[in-house]
Parts: C-alpha cells; sequence; structure tokens
C-alpha cells in the first residue's frame, strides 16, 4: 500500500468507516482486520466483512495494535491487551486531568 493510500485526518465518533477504509487508515491488508474480527480482538457489527462498519475508537484500537505487533513483534491477543490497557491509561489521565491533577 503507498503511503499516499493511507487516509490521515480526525474522525467523529458517530463516523462509520468500512472494511477498506479502514484497512487503508491503518495501511494495514483487509486480510488483517478480518482475521482481527474473526478472532474477536475488533468489534465488527454484522454477518458479512461486506456490512462490517467501524468506529473512530476502532480506527484507534486497530492502528495501536498493528503498530504493537509490527513494532514488537507481539502475538495479536497480547497487542489487544496492551491497546486495551493503554486506552485505559488514556482514560484516567483525562480524569485528573480534568480534575485539575495535570
Amino acid at each position: 500500500m503507498r503511503e499516499e493510500d493511507v487516509m490521515i485526518g480526525a474522525l467523529l465518533e458517530e463516523a462509520c468507516l468500512t472494511l477498506e477504509q479502514l484497512s487503508r487508515a491503518c495501511a494495514a491488508p483487509p486480510d488483517w482486520v478480518i482475521e482481527h474480527v474473526r478472532e474477536g480482538l475488533l468489534p465488527a457489527p454484522g454477518d458479512s466483512p461486506s456490512a462490517w462498519r467501524f468506529s473512530s475508537r476502532d480506527l484507534w484500537r486497530a492502528r495501536r495494535m498493528l503498530r504493537i505487533e509490527r513494532d514488537f513483534d507481539a502475538v495479536p491477543e497480547l497487542a489487544a491487551l496492551v491497546a486495551d490497557l493503554l486506552a485505559e491509561l488514556d482514560e484516567a489521565r483525562e480524569r485528573l486531568r480534568r480534575a485539575g491533577f495535570d
């Protein structure tokens, strides 16, 4: 996949991406996304890949998982766990920031 094919920008939480759009935005092959959905590591409501829709949160998770898998040669399950922990850490930091403990 060429670098210029990667989508860059901010998505709204309500945005819905197709399998192809998510794949392009992550710079990952569609088979990578399909495998992670079938293993339960990425949520995708719907019966078939053509019906799947992904949110901006799913995009964030997929990008982070892919980066962890590539950078640390991690298995997908470990990458998903680390992505979850990092998301919880980000949420805790945001709560502290809002409470004035930054």
